[in-house]
């Protein structure tokens, strides 16, 4: 999530919680205690399909809000107990010319695609890293107005194309709503063509919590960025046009899970989150879908990443 909406997007924040600036109570009234928070906890990893079959493809995804920031926070030691055979990063903020030599000489992942903004540098950015030479990769979805912002990375497997996007944020005051629309439509032709000649896995920051079980505090942001109507409306169009969230087609009355937490007011320690990250399939995955998993324990960002377990 971008920088300019981390703070408007928990503004509405949690009505219940205590800022430190409430008035004490009253003396020989009893103070109520502050609720424990409801924690998320990721259950052990299923590597299996329904119909029996091990999994034998991990990507992983993480928006590390800042590439440099995340190396030094010790990001990669994370993702190599992780070990996927894809890692899909988003909002890097690092021009290519600026990357940490931490990262751009990591052994275990040879083939590494990047991919910023032409106008802003340390603005967006995506990056895919890759055990296995895919057969093709491009960069944006066709359309320069999308594309300046260096926000997709496609790569094309023997059976499907993995892409990795970074969605933009209709940010503070909702100023970018109406781009986020059309961005919203254009995207999903996009998928929708790459769909038409190999099944596809998206994942990344979408931007977008889809329904009220998405975030914490669903009543205080219908009119914020990331819960508006338009927002989530943009998501039912995708899902409408062949594909699935895989969390939830796995986890439908999971409540709590979520991948965003704003950097004030503790949210994270509280779990007052939102689910923004996103492992979307073509329906000609669903039958191979392992696990979807929210690695909630990894820090190093805003966002915490995660993981698809899939069999291709």
């Amino acid at each position: 999530m971008s920088k300019r909406a981390k703070k408007n997007e928990q503004e509405a924040g949690d009505g219940d919680q205590d800022n430190g600036t409430a008035p004490a109570a009253k003396k020989g009234k009893k103070v109520k205690e502050p609720e424990a928070p409801i924690l998320y906890s990721d259950p052990p990893d299923k590597m299996n399909s329904k119909d029996g079959r091990a999994a034998n493809m991990k990507i992983t995804s993480w928006n590390v809000d800042g590439l440099r920031a995340w190396v030094k926070k010790k990001g990669l030691d994370w993702v190599r107990d992780e070990a996927p055979d894809v890692l899909c990063l988003q909002e890097t903020k690092c021009a290519e010319k600026s990357l940490p030599d931490e990262i751009t000489s990591m052994p275990e992942f040879p083939h590494k695609y990047w991919a910023g903004s032409d106008e802003k540098e340390g603005y967006s950015g995506v990056a895919m890293l890759c055990k296995t030479e895919p057969l093709n990769v491009t960069y944006g979805i066709g359309k320069e107005e999308h594309d300046k912002e260096g926000r997709v990375i496609t790569a094309e497997f023997p059976t499907f194309f993995l892409v990795t996007a970074y969605v933009p944020n209709s940010g503070r005051g909702l100023v970018r709503l109406d781009y986020r629309k059309t961005w919203d439509v254009e995207f999903k032709a996009y998928l929708s063509d790459l769909d038409k000649r190999k099944p596809l896995v998206l994942c990344g920051d979408l931007n977008v919590a889809h329904e009220e079980i998405d975030l914490k505090n669903s009543k205080g942001n219908k009119k914020n960025a990331g819960f508006t109507a338009e927002e989530r409306e943009g998501f039912n169009q995708l899902l409408a046009a062949g594909f699935t969230d895989s969390f939830r087609e796995l986890y439908p009355e999971q409540a709590n899970a979520y991948t965003f937490w704003t950097y004030m007011m503790n949210s994270r320690s509280k779990n007052v989150g939102w689910r923004l990250d996103y492992f979307v399939l073509s329906s000609a995955l669903l039958p191979g879908l392992c696990d979807s998993k929210i690695r909630n324990q990894a820090m190093g960002s805003d966002h915490c990443p995660i993981t698809l377990h899939m069999v291709v």
